[in-house]
């Protein structure tokens, strides 16, 4: 049976509520009956408007002649759309159609309560997002009037604003708008000015601290210093700001800021303004809001007529200022907010959706949502045990070759990873295969900056007549060898008829250059010659260790505790990583690793692929993937202290909830197929370690999983003798029920395996044992507290007590099934 909507003016709220009763009941609606969305407008469109426009608003703006929408919306969906007044919350689960329940709420304003489209702001976070909105509004309402509409990023949103108000604000109506490294440049100078040490004080440092301070809100004046580098930070901080005000510039922090400020003015005839300009305010992806973006739409939805879309379990930008608490608290500071979850997910299969639902389920202040589908259950999630790196790469590349011959576009088809150093193996192996590939988000490995730094320096090594690679490093970390000096030697080089490095000395000798210039590039050759003598006898890998500690290369990084500067130094480790991989394959070749060989294999592996317009794999971080889908999806590395991540600075480690809630983010991209992989042991950051399956893996529900194993990794010593919790210098083995092996190229398991001694009971099909040390406690039924146990229908879970008897019974914690007592004789030790 459909349902349409009935409605009696004013009390729109209260007979929404009477729609989500009967099998719904009433509060928060979550069931999935459907209504046809042409009955939201038919329901209404003869009835009045709870508030009457101006008559000028009428004249500017008839009503437009909407086509029936065809799409139907679930009841939950039904009733966001159908809301008109008040505040409004939407916790819309991964997949449930929110972006169409923004877009006809907006033409439901528009066409049944006829709001002016110039009064309806929806906000957004990425260009993408707010095109699709604006895209979808006008093919319901056409161009003219989706024109209209204020939809667009917060930067967009207030650039926009500020144009209009920027006497408010204290700006010429031609401000300029300083992107990144303007900002850096600004922060140079004023540290040039401050007689501050820019090695002490990095620009880039520098300025990550004042973007923190903005985006809390604070200024120079509500700016507290915690110490010495504080106070300095505090004086570039005024300098700064000073700086852009005589520029009559803004940076990105300042166009919510300035506009936030005329808003909260309460003297202000702009602020006034501010505040009535808009009747319906609509944020999408409120998750990802930080206080400052708040108090911003707070203050400009001073009807109160606030919409709000977002999902916290998908809140994974806390680094960059978002605070899954606002979205948690908007109840708190709205008590009279209505209450909308969409639960229901039409992008992916069941076992995808039960597998998400699985990593979700154990994180804590949760908003309670239970995410579910109609659609079938498809295709297990295959949870893949890989020997290293380079055997997860080939087996990846194996399945992306499959998933083309069954007719799945590479368009299609992604592979996530935790950090960017992964992507360097993945790429290689790519490139091997001929399988053309994009990075979304970032750059190929090798285009990266400090990685092309690092290349540069090995090039110079090897041959010092290349004058692209000089130029790029000779003041790189800086050197006081600046452009004027650049100039001159260029010029020397020009008439001598030689390359830069060679002129270095002859510039020198004649004089002309003042004394420190003079100095810094003569410091600059002896450093080179010096790593060309270490070049002569030392390994590649080494040589390379040495450029980044002799150079300052290093230690620069080290200076800079941004998380961008710790992504670069993870690269460049890698970078070092990959020069380990080639000395290992030309050691197995029986032939010595060089330097010049090294750089050959980088140069030549690093051609763009020729097939430019062809449809190419997408390679991401899981942070890149928000907001996309596809058929088919890798999610690689998925190991403990890798995905969740554990950083090199243990006060910075990220939040598990936060890495749990990114695991979630990764799954619910997938709408086919889900393929999650990890490794014995891996390279990585210039380091070997040996890994542990991610504690989410174990969180899929056993019977939505297709455990494999690849064929190096059935074989390997590592995986049959298992891995003893406490000992992290030895290898892994997976954890859970998943030890099937099986042949690379084939999806089906080729053999079991275990070590057990011939007097040993056969296992089950899946079924392991739990490798105890001698002496290990051990309780009645072989049992010990904190064993991992399977049970046939709650899976994997942990021991906490045993009660002895000749029955013994244990209680036992299972993922997703909470603490359960079971007689011992129904379970399986792992």
């Amino acid at each position: 049976m459909r349902i349409g909507l009935k409605r009696r003016v004013p009390k729109e709220r209260e007979d929404v509520a009477s729609f989500s009763k009967g099998k719904c009941g009433s509060g928060s609606v979550s069931c999935g009956r459907t209504v046809p969305a042409s009955s939201v407008w038919a329901s209404h469109r003869a009835e009045p408007r709870a508030t009457a426009p101006s008559v000028t608003d009428l004249v500017a703006f008839p009503p437009p002649a909407f086509p029936e929408p065809a799409d139907e919306l679930n009841e939950p969906q039904a009733r966001a759309v159908a809301h008109a007044e008040g505040p409004l919350v939407v916790f819309a689960g991964a997949g449930s159609g929110k972006t169409r329940v923004i877009t006809y709420r907006i033409a439901n304003l528009l066409a049944v309560h006829r709001v002016p489209p110039y009064r309806v702001l929806a906000v957004t976070f990425t260009n993408k997002a707010a095109g699709e909105m604006r895209r979808r509004i006008a093919s319901l309402a056409g161009d003219e009037i989706a024109k209209e509409l204020w939809i667009g990023t917060f930067h967009a949103t207030c650039a926009r604003l500020l144009r209009r108000f920027h006497d408010a604000a204290g700006l010429e109506r031609n401000f300029v708008i300083y992107d990144d490294s303007d900002q850096r440049a600004v922060v140079a100078r004023v540290l040039k000015e401050l007689s501050l040490d820019d090695k002490r004080y990095p620009p880039r440092q520098v300025l990550s601290r004042i973007h923190k301070e903005k985006q809390e809100g604070r200024g120079p004046d509500a700016f507290e210093p915690q110490g010495f580098f504080d106070d300095a930070i505090l004086k570039v901080y005024e300098g700064y700001e000073r700086y852009l005000r005589k520029a009559n510039a803004v940076d990105f922090d300042d166009l919510i800021l300035s506009v936030l400020r005329i808003a909260e003015d309460p003297k202000s005839l702009a602020g006034d303004d501010l505040r009535a300009r808009f009747r319906y305010v609509l944020v999408d992806e409120f998750q990802d809001v930080n206080q400052v973006q708040y108090r911003l739409v707070r203050a400009l939805a001073a009807s109160r007529n606030l919409c709000v879309v977002g999902d916290d379990d998908q809140s994974i930008y806390r680094w960059r200022g978002a605070d899954v608490r606002i979205v948690r608290n908007f109840r708190r500071d709205f008590p009279d907010a209505a209450i909308v979850k969409l639960e229901q997910n039409y992008r992916s299969t069941g076992n995808v959706v039960r597998a998400a639902l699985g990593v979700i389920k154990p994180a804590k202040d949760r908003e309670p949502k239970e995410l579910w589908t109609a659609r079938d259950p498809g295709e297990p999630v295959v949870v893949v045990a890989a020997q290293n790196e380079h055997d997860e790469a080939a087996w990846v590349a194996e399945r992306v070759r499959e998933a083309q011959a069954r007719g799945v576009p590479l368009g299609e088809v992604a592979i996530f990873y935790r950090v960017h150093a992964q992507s360097r193996v993945l790429e290689e192996v790519l490139r091997a295969e001929r399988i053309p590939y994009q990075i979304v988000g970032g750059m190929r490995f090798f285009e990266r900056a400090e990685v092309k730094d690092g290349l540069s320096y090995l090039r110079i090594l090897d041959n010092p007549k290349s004058d692209v690679d000089l130029e790029r490093i000779i003041n790189v970390p800086a050197r006081k060898i600046g452009g004027a000096t650049l100039d001159r030697l260029t010029q020397v080089a020009n008439a001598l008829n030689v390359p830069l490095y060679e002129a270095i000395l002859p510039l020198t000798d004649r004089g002309g250059l003042g004394t420190a210039a003079k100095k810094s590039l003569l410091a600059f050759r002896d450093l080179i010659e010096g790593l060309r003598e270490k070049a002569a006898s030392a390994p590649p890998s080494d040589l390379a260790r040495e450029v980044l500690e002799r150079t300052g290369y290093a230690r620069m990084l080290d200076e800079d505790d941004s998380a961008e500067s710790d992504a670069r130094k993870q690269n460049l480790q890698e970078l070092v990583g990959s020069i380990l991989d080639y000395e290992a394959e030309a050691a197995a070749a029986g032939q010595v690793g060089t330097l010049s060989g090294y750089l050959e294999r980088v140069t030549l592996s690093s051609d763009i692929d020729a097939l430019e317009d062809a449809p190419r794999v997408s390679m991401m971080t899981v942070h890149a993937a928000k907001g996309l889908e596809f058929d088919t999806v890798f999610i690689t590395g998925m190991e403990d202290e890798l995905f969740p991540f554990k950083g090199p600075d243990p006060k910075r480690n990220e939040d598990i909830e936060e890495e749990r809630r990114l695991a979630y983010v990764a799954v619910t991209r997938a709408r086919e197929r889900l393929f999650v992989t990890h490794t014995a042991r891996r390279m990585i950051f210039g380091n070997t370690r040996f890994g542990v399956p991610s504690r989410f893996i174990t969180d899929f529900p056993v019977a939505s999983v297709k455990p494999l194993m690849t064929a190096a990794a059935s074989s390997e010593r590592s995986f049959r003798d298992g891995y003893r919790d406490g000992h992290r210098d030895e290898p892994a083995r997976p954890r859970g029920p998943w030890s099937h092996p099986m042949d690379r190229g084939s999806d089906a398991p080729a053999r079991s395996f275990s070590t057990r001694s011939p007097s040993t009971p056969a296992r089950a099909p899946g079924e392991r044992y739990i490798e105890r040390e001698p002496g290990e406690a051990s309780s009645e039924g072989g049992l010990a507290r904190g064993a991992r146990v399977m049970h046939e229908k709650f899976g994997v879970g942990a021991i906490i007590d045993v009660d002895p008897g000749d029955d013994p019974i244990a209680t036992v914690k299972f993922s997703g099934w909470g603490v359960k007592r079971i007689k011992a004789r129904f379970l399986r030790t792992e």
